[in-house]
């Protein structure tokens, strides 16, 4: 599918223009407020809309090299940690440009190569300062205050603003089934939220100094790693701080900043602030999280019982069942496998949901020819023996026969398939008031094998009565109007067990195309919930990381300034390496080139979320907040007193007098930094890929009519 084009200056390194050209057909998925793209395919006719880097990918042509390596990059990203992408793909295409201005200004690619790596490590070392430690965060949940339930003015999107919406969240509101009153539902309707502003101009912050509140009210608090708890934080080795502005170690582990008027600590251990701060301002996808972690976790503790085993979310029990042409009103979040089946299966579903019925459980495939991986006979060789009569029916009818004996024998009524399933044998299975159903997840077999007792075989010949579970329901699931399911033309059931631990997020869309982008969102705010608690901490986030990379970059590129000025004034004379002068020559120019690919990605996120009229208004303000942390002498300590600004009121004086539920952003932390990495090594190794090919006698000799095309997207 063609995107867009751009011309190619094959002269240039065309790699790194392919990988520009890639990067700014994503530039608006950047940030919490998205434009959406429409894709349609001109084969089914049909269109999706979609909201992030992968379905992007999906739709390309990326049949160059360059785009293959790219959609790598961005697959095992997104495979890996389901969220970062669209910075991955966003710092590919501004470190890209920055490889080539480099190139431009005569800088030796192996310099190149060398300089922008330290200075990314540099900068992973010091937003460490940045990270918030998660203590104890299951020890304090509030069965009464959830996400849904929470009242908030909004979410501050970075460090130097906070601007509430102009809607709040609905409460939701409980539906109960019909068919099961005792069943836990959890309906979590409500309405978009309007994202605020990202930042504030410097002159507005400057007006409102004079509506500083009491620093008593002070609350949040920013905790050192969990895992360096009693160790004293130490930055970088490149930066050069005052001795007024230092951090030292509490009793506690907490970080203590001095040289402030007010000593602030930091730190969270609420799970309704860390969602909300995870949420982006994806409210509604942040709900349903909500509500699965907390069934996950009532039904932890009821089979613990008196044990102290810490709490775990496990996300791999964790399901989505998509219902498209159904109003969003209606997501919600159960106990159980709730799943779409033929409405012809209406009969059987009365018939099956007043009784417990047994189960089985198959691995691979529940067809005739399904053979594991090396076991697979030739085609269209049959071997008989001699003594025995061909009969006259067919081997599939023979096979679903036999199956169908099994299922008998056993007095099995479900059977779950994690593959396909042959309609011949679903329809035998249907009249005999059985019921199969295939392409289950993997986690869904799992549970039902730990939960019913069944044990799981790849082929319906292993069947014994040792592999059979039992105990398991099968129900109408009617918490949707019978009116809506007659619309779409589907059934929904629900299938438990006691003691199961899996729980089922229904999704739902009253646009069929914008399923997919539901169901991603979803999905991108659970992992970032899952990342967060797994590592125990997260990152002030609001591009407050990003903020604190430009500006260490800037202070490293200005001491390698310094330190290239008296090379050029004989200070390393006796020096006679080529690569220790040149290093020091080229080092400040690289680092500010690195330096605008973060300042770019910051643009960009202002210009997409905040009232900006342009990302060159954008780049001003980042300008004057640069400033004013570099004459702070201390990037960090100037972004976490912008934080406890907001939290006292800078920002909110006359707007909520409910200051307390004010959150702040958080990211996580390594699928953040990974995608930093992944996005400067792909550039890199095209930068290097292309120096080896480009250059040589043949690349001065290309004729002047063959060094522009284009390139189509």
């Amino acid at each position: 599918m063609v995107m867009a084009c751009r011309v190619i200056n094959k002269r240039r390194h065309v790699g790194l223009q392919q990988l520009s050209s890639f990067s700014g057909t994503g530039r608006t998925f950047l940030g919490p407020v998205k434009s959406s793209k429409f894709i349609v395919d001109e084969e089914r006719h049909e269109s999706i809309l979609i909201s992030s880097v992968v379905r992007l990918l999906e739709s390309l042509d990326l049949t160059s090299a360059v785009g293959q390596l790219l959609n790598e990059a961005v697959q095992t990203q997104n495979n890996t940690y389901k969220t970062g992408t669209s910075t991955l793909l966003f710092l590919v295409g501004a470190w890209s440009s920055a490889a080539e201005e480099c190139l431009h200004l005569g800088v030796p690619i192996s310099l190149i190569v060398s300089v922008m790596s330290e200075g990314l490590n540099s900068c992973i070392e010091e937003v460490v300062s940045l990270q918030v430690p998660i203590h104890n965060i299951f020890d304090h949940i509030d069965s009464t205050k959830t996400f849904s339930g929470l009242e908030t003015c909004g979410v501050s999107l970075c460090p130097f603003l906070q601007i509430p919406s102009d809607t709040g969240l609905q409460k939701a509101h409980d539906l109960k089934d019909v068919a099961s009153p005792s069943l836990t539902v959890y309906n979590l309707s409500g309405i978009p939220v309007r994202s605020p502003k990202l930042f504030r101009p410097q002159a507005e912050d400057e007006a409102n100094k004079n509506t500083l509140q009491n620093p008593q009210t002070l609350k949040k608090s920013l905790l050192a790693d969990s895992r360096c708890r009693k160790s004293i934080l130490i930055h970088s080795r490149h930066f050069n701080r005052t001795d007024s502005n230092r951090w030292i170690n509490k009793p506690e582990g907490f970080l203590e900043q001095h040289g402030a008027a007010t000593p602030h600590t930091y730190r969270c251990n609420d799970l309704v602030e860390l969602e909300m701060g995870l949420s982006h301002g994806d409210h509604n996808s942040m709900k349903l999280v909500d509500a699965a972690v907390r069934l996950q976790f009532q039904n932890a503790s009821t089979q613990q019982g008196n044990c102290t085993i810490p709490f775990m979310f496990d996300i791999s029990r964790i399901f989505t069942c998509c219902l498209p042409g159904v109003p969003e009103t209606f997501s919600c979040v159960c106990p159980g496998y709730i799943t779409v089946v033929s409405i012809s299966n209406t009969t059987l579903i009365k018939e099956l949901q007043n009784q417990p019925v047994q189960i089985i459980l198959i691995e691979g495939d529940l067809t005739e020819n399904y053979r594991h991986l090396g076991f697979n006979k030739a085609a269209n060789i049959n071997t008989l023996l001699e003594s025995m009569k061909v009969q006259q029916d067919s081997s599939e009818e023979q096979w679903t026969d036999y199956v169908l004996q099994v299922l008998i024998k056993f007095n099995v009524n479900l059977v779950l398939v994690q593959g396909n399933v042959s309609e011949d044998l679903i329809e035998k299975c249907m009249h005999s008031k059985r019921l199969v159903i295939g392409s289950v997840n993997s986690s869904v077999m799992q549970a039902f094998a730990e939960a019913s007792g069944a044990v799981q075989v790849a082929y319906i010949t292993q069947v014994n009565e040792n592999c059979v579970g039992s105990g398991v329901c099968v129900t109408f699931w009617r918490s949707i109007p019978s009116d809506v399911i007659d619309r779409i033309n589907i059934l929904t059931i629900l299938i438990k067990t006691e003691g199961i631990n899996l729980v089922t997020v229904v999704l739902t869309s009253p646009l069929p195309a914008q399923m997919q982008a539901r169901e991603d969102r979803f999905w991108t705010c659970a992992y970032r919930l899952y990342y967060a608690l797994r590592e125990q901490k997260v990152f002030l986030g609001g591009g407050a990381v990003e903020f604190l990379c430009l500006s260490h970059l800037q202070i490293l590129a200005e001491q390698s300034l310094s330190k290239r000025n008296h090379v050029c004034s004989g200070w390393l004379h006796n020096t006679s390496s080529w690569l220790a002068s040149s290093l020091a020559l080229y080092r400040s120019t690289v680092l500010k080139c690195l330096a605008n690919g973060w300042h770019k990605y910051l643009s960009a996120l202002m210009y997409n979320t905040a009232n900006c009229s342009s990302e060159l208004g954008a780049s001003t303000v980042i300008q004057q907040h640069l400033q004013s942390a570099t004459d702070s002498g201390s990037p960090s300590s100037y972004i976490l007193n912008e934080y406890s600004k907001l939290n006292s009121g800078i920002f909110n004086s006359g707007i909520s007098n409910k200051l307390e539920q004010i959150p702040s952003v958080y990211d996580i932390v390594t699928p953040k930094t990974e995608a930093w990495r992944r996005a400067l090594d792909l550039v890199l190794l095209v930068l290097q890929t292309d120096s080896e090919i480009i250059t040589g006698l043949g690349h001065t000799q290309i004729n002047s009519q063959e060094t522009e095309g284009f390139l189509f997207l």
